[in-house]
C-alpha cells in the first residue's frame, strides 16, 4: 500500500471503516458516512479544518439541489397512500387487461405507484389485491404476489421522486427529469424478466397457495376486502393517476422544449414567453409542486385543512433520514473530490477492462450485498464514484447515474426490510425459498438493468466494451441455474 497515493490510501480506508460501522456496530449509516468523509479527507491530506469545511459544502450543495424535491415526492406519496388511489389503480388495470393477464395488471401497478409511494407501504396497502385475485382467477398467489412486489421495487430503485434515485441524480450532477425519463425507460425490460420469473415460480412451487395459505382464509380474504372496498369510496382511475401523470408529462415538455431550443437557429424562440413558461412548469420542483397539490384537493377533499396538513406532515417525516443520509453522501464525494482521490483513481479506472459507467453498478452491488440497503447502496456508490468519473472524458452520467441504481437491486435478502416484508406477508419461512421467491426475482432485475444500461453506453455513450452487459447477465445466468437445479421444499 505504500506505493498508493495518499488520497486513495484514505479513500480506502474510509470504505473499510463504513463496512465495519454498518455490519458490526450500532452506528447509523449517516454517522457511518460523515466518519467516511472524515477519515478520507483527514489521511488524504487535508487538515481538520479544511475536511469539515468540504463536508459542511458537500452537504449542503446535494441537499440544495434534491431536498426539496425529495420533500415534495413523499408529500404526495404520503396522500396517494391514505387515499386508496393506489388500490384503484390496480384494480382499473386488471379490468382493463383482463383475466388471465392479473401478473401484467399487479406488474404495472407496482410500476406506477412506487414512483410517489414509498415500496415497503405500498406493498402492505396492495398485497390483499393479489391475495383477493389468487382466489377469484384461481391463479398462483405466488405468481401475483412476486410480480407486484417485483414492479414495486424496480422504480422504487430507479425513477424519480423516489429519494434514492434522486440523491443519485444530485451527486452526479444530472436532470432530475432526464433521470426519471431514463429511469422508467430502463424498468420496462426489467419488469418484463420479473413477470417471467414470477411465472416461472409457479411451475417449481405449484402448491404454494395451500402450503402458505389455506384456500378458505384465501376466499375470507377476498371476501373481506371486496367488503371493505364497497365501503371505502376511492377515488376515480383518473384522478388516481393525476398526480403521477402530471409532473412526468411537464418534465418530459420541458426536457423536448430545452432540447430545441438548443437547435442552431432557435435562439430567438428560446426567449419566447411561451417556452420560459413550460421550462418553469417542467422543473422538478414546480411540477412535484403542482402534483402534491393536485393530489391534495382531488383525492382527498374530505379532508379538512388540519388532517390534510397531518397528512403531508407524516410523509416529511418518513424523508428526514434519508435526506440526511442523501446529505452525507454528498459530503464524502466532495471530500473525494476535494483531497484528490477522485483524479488520481481516474487513470486507474480507464484501464480496467470494463467501461467507467459500470463502476457505479459494481460498487452499489457490493454496498447492497454487504449492508442490505438499496438506497444506501446507490447513494454510497455515487459519492464515491462521481468524483472519479467526472475525471474522465466523454463519461455519460446520467447512465452513470442509472448504472448505480441498477446496482442496488443486487439479490435482496437478509438485511432488507422488504424482503422481509414480502416473504412474510406471502407465508414463506423456509430460507432456501424465502431467497427463490425474493432474492432471486431483485436480481433478475438487477442483471437485465445493468445489462440495459451497457448496451446503452455502447450505443450513445463511449469506452464501452461487449463484456459491460456480458458481466450482470452471466452472474444472473448463475444464480438462476443454480435456482432451477435446486429441489423446492
Amino acid at each position: 500500500m505504500s506505493g498508493l497515493p495518499t488520497p486513495v490510501i484514505g479513500l480506502m480506508v474510509a470504505v473499510l471503516v463504513l463496512i465495519f460501522l454498518v455490519l458490526h456496530t450500532r452506528v447509523h449509516a449517516l454517522i457511518a458516512m460523515l466518519i467516511a468523509a472524515s477519515l478520507a479527507g483527514i489521511i488524504g491530506g487535508m487538515s481538520g479544518e479544511k475536511t469539515i469545511a468540504v463536508i459542511t459544502q458537500g452537504f449542503g450543495s446535494t441537499l440544495g439541489s434534491i431536498g426539496i424535491v425529495i420533500g415534495l415526492g413523499v408529500m404526495m406519496g404520503r396522500i396517494m397512500e391514505v387515499s386508496g388511489a393506489g388500490e384503484q389503480i390496480a384494480y382499473s388495470l386488471i379490468q382493463w387487461l383482463g383475466r388471465r393477464k392479473e401478473e401484467w395488471a399487479l406488474a404495472l401497478t407496482g410500476y406506477l405507484v412506487s414512483i410517489p409511494i414509498f415500496v415497503d407501504s405500498a406493498f402492505i396497502i396492495l398485497y390483499p389485491v393479489a391475495k383477493a385475485l389468487a382466489n377469484r382467477s384461481q391463479r398462483s398467489l405466488i405468481t401475483l404476489g412476486v410480480a407486484l412486489a417485483g414492479g414495486l421495487v424496480i422504480t422504487h430503485s430507479t425513477v424519480p421522486p423516489t429519494p434514492g434515485p434522486l440523491g443519485v441524480a444530485g451527486l452526479f450532477g444530472v436532470d432530475i427529469g432526464a433521470m426519471l425519463l431514463l429511469g422508467m425507460g430502463l424498468a420496462l425490460p426489467c419488469l418484463l424478466g420479473v413477470i417471467l420469473y414470477a411465472r416461472w415460480l409457479h411451475s417449481k412451487y405449484p402448491q404454494f397457495p395451500t402450503a402458505g395459505l389455506p384456500a378458505q382464509d384465501l376466499q375470507a380474504t377476498r371476501d373481506n376486502y371486496l367488503k371493505e372496498k364497497a365501503e371505502k369510496p376511492l377515488p376515480g382511475l383518473w384522478l388516481s393517476l393525476l398526480p403521477i401523470l402530471v409532473p412526468i408529462i411537464l418534465i418530459f415538455i420541458r426536457a423536448l422544449v430545452s432540447t430545441l431550443t438548443q437547435l442552431p437557429g432557435q435562439e430567438a424562440p428560446a426567449n419566447g414567453v411561451v417556452v420560459q413558461v413550460l421550462l418553469f412548469l417542467g422543473s422538478p420542483i414546480i411540477a412535484l409542486s403542482i402534483s402534491t397539490l393536485l393530489a391534495v384537493y382531488t383525492l382527498t377533499p374530505e379532508l379538512d385543512r388540519p388532517a390534510a396538513i397531518a397528512r403531508l406532515e407524516e410523509g416529511l417525516q418518513s424523508a428526514g433520514i434519508i435526506l440526511m443520509v442523501t446529505g452525507a453522501g454528498g459530503a464524502l464525494g466532495a471530500v473525494v473530490r476535494e483531497s484528490g482521490a477522485g483524479s488520481q483513481l481516474a487513470g486507474q479506472i480507464a484501464s480496467l477492462p470494463i467501461s467507467p459507467v459500470m463502476i457505479p453498478f459494481v460498487v452499489a452491488t457490493m454496498i447492497r450485498l454487504i449492508q442490505g440497503s438499496g438506497t444506501v447502496a446507490m447513494i454510497t456508490a455515487a459519492s464515491i464514484s462521481a468524483p472519479i468519473l467526472a475525471q474522465l472524458p466523454g463519461v455519460n452520467m446520467l447512465l452513470a447515474a442509472q448504472s448505480a441504481a441498477m446496482g442496488s437491486l443486487f439479490f435482496s435478502y437478509f438485511n432488507d426490510s422488504l424482503f422481509w416484508v414480502v416473504n412474510r406477508l406471502m407465508g414463506i419461512v423456509e430460507v432456501r425459498q424465502q431467497m427463490t421467491v425474493w432474492s432471486v426475482t431483485t436480481t433478475v432485475a438487477w442483471g437485465i438493468g445493468g445489462s440495459a444500461v451497457a448496451i446503452l453506453n455502447l450505443i450513445v455513450g463511449s469506452g464501452g466494451t461487449l463484456l459491460d452487459p456480458l458481466f450482470p447477465l452471466v452472474v444472473l445466468g448463475v444464480i438462476l441455474w443454480v435456482v432451477g437445479r435446486s429441489t423446492p421444499r
